[in-house]
């Protein structure tokens, strides 16, 4: 068996040709709730809106004045991406299912275990990407180990979004208002 390869990604987005003008930060916040870093990406200025089509829904996640802001729990199979729009209104929360989150040269990454769970606002639910961790267990990228993981963290969210427990959704709007204080302080 190889070794998996699993794409890591990081918070900062610092390779998004899309975004010309931004605004990042991170913190490492440890309060009731919550232990692990958290990102906020302000987007001044992109070279187009990019929008993502849910069965008949159009939804734009990213354009000027966006924010994005990404939670990474310690010692959990998953991060949240919540896009914010310029009005500051959520425009749909993004979980990313992964092997683990870390830090890599003072940056918040994420390994991708492929499977997506996206909610929008109106409480509808999108499951994306299990036919790409199939063709990664199918192909060796990854192991059964990997898969299960992956499958396991999936069906523990979605329990606790059926239930109305996953803490990360009310967590979101405090920890963007900490950032945007910090963004009115800097400008004292």
């Amino acid at each position: 068996m190889n070794k998996p390869v699993l794409e890591r990604r990081y918070g900062d987005r610092a390779d998004w040709k899309r975004v010309i003008q931004r605004k990042f930060h991170q913190e490492l916040i440890e309060d009731e709730g919550f232990r692990g870093y958290v990102t906020s990406l302000k987007v001044n200025k992109v070279t187009e809106p990019l929008f993502f089509q849910y069965e008949d829904k159009k939804v734009c996640i990213v354009n000027n004045g966006y924010t994005w802001l990404q939670h990474f729990p310690e010692g959990q199979c998953h991060c949240v991406t919540t896009m914010f729009n310029a009005r500051g209104e959520v425009v749909q929360w993004y979980i990313d299912i992964c092997l683990q989150n870390g830090l890599e040269n003072k940056r918040p990454y994420w390994d991708d275990l492929f499977l997506d769970i996206i909610i929008i606002p109106n409480g509808e639910v999108y499951y994306k990407d299990h036919d790409e961790l199939e063709k990664a267990l199918l192909t060796g990228a990854i192991n059964e180990d990997l898969y299960h993981i992956a499958i396991t963290e999936a069906e523990q969210i979605k329990k606790l979004i059926e239930t109305n427990e996953f803490k990360l959704f009310q967590l979101t709007r405090v920890h963007k208002e900490y950032f945007d204080r910090k963004d009115l302080d800097l400008l004292k």
